[in-house]
């Protein structure tokens, strides 16, 4: 009987802590305006669309939002001229500290990276 009771003290916590954390779908959906002449490698991350959406997993809405934040980055600055990003955290709408639908609104490089196409 003790060697029982031991056994299950001792595995309890994980019993008790296995579902605490339980992650949602997030969903980034990109809209991509590329620079003139260059579509169709601007729209490649979206298999050939100007729109597509990408589903990850977050821990809550202000994880969805600093997801969505962070894909506005744009490395091709004189391939895509700008970025819209808006997000969903478990099928419902977020947004932007500045309550906007977009998160590029915020993201703090968007002089830096958007509107670049001549160089």
């Amino acid at each position: 009987m003790r060697v029982f009771i031991l056994c299950l003290m001792t595995t309890l916590p994980y019993f008790v802590f296995s579902g605490v954390a339980q992650a949602g779908t997030c969903e980034i959906k990109y809209t991509r305006t590329a620079c003139p002449g260059k579509e169709a490698i601007s729209y490649k991350k979206c298999k050939g669309k100007q729109n597509c959406s990408k589903f990850k997993e977050a821990e809550s809405a202000a994880e969805c939002g600093d997801m969505a934040v962070k894909s506005c980055r744009n490395k091709r600055l004189t391939v895509t001229k700008t970025k819209v990003i808006n997000a969903l955290f478990e099928g419902q709408q977020i947004k932007a500290s500045n309550g906007s639908d977009d998160f590029c609104t915020v993201y703090e490089k968007a002089s830096e990276e958007f509107n670049k196409c001549d160089g």
